[in-house]
């Protein structure tokens, strides 16, 4: 077992994507006023508007895994209230940091390890989105 800080370990920075939404069956009120506003523009086509929130963050962690479970955390208990809302998570991009000096890129030290195919949005713990 290493007793160095984590931070002195090989990382990862990990971007997600929290979408929180209203349950089903939960009254939307910002969703209904913009569903009745809708035809005031000349649209009327369109209707069951939900509003939710997108929450963009990035996590150091050793492994997907790891940064995933700090979201999920994050989603459950601060994010989303989960009496009334769920969440879903999604991964759109991790990038690897590099050790030692600059690359002659000149990409600040950082090597881009490409962008992870995003996976599957995961419910919160009330299933759902």
């Amino acid at each position: 077992m290493s007793d160095q800080p984590a931070t002195d370990r090989a990382s990862m920075s990990f971007r997600f994507i929290v979408h929180v939404m209203p349950k089903s069956g939960i009254l939307d009120p910002q969703g209904r006023a913009v569903e009745r506003s809708m035809p005031h523009l000349g649209v009327t086509q369109v209707r069951d508007v939900r509003v939710g929130r997108r929450i963009e963050l990035t996590v150091e962690a050793a492994d997907e895994a790891a940064a995933r479970a700090v979201v999920d955390r994050l989603a459950t208990e601060l994010l989303a209230n989960p009496l009334i809302e769920s969440h879903a998570i999604e991964l759109v991009g991790a990038v690897a940091a590099a050790a030692g000096p600059e690359p002659a890129g000149g990409e600040g030290g950082r090597a881009q390890a490409g962008p992870a195919q995003p996976g599957p949005a995961r419910a919160g713990p009330e299933g759902g989105t």
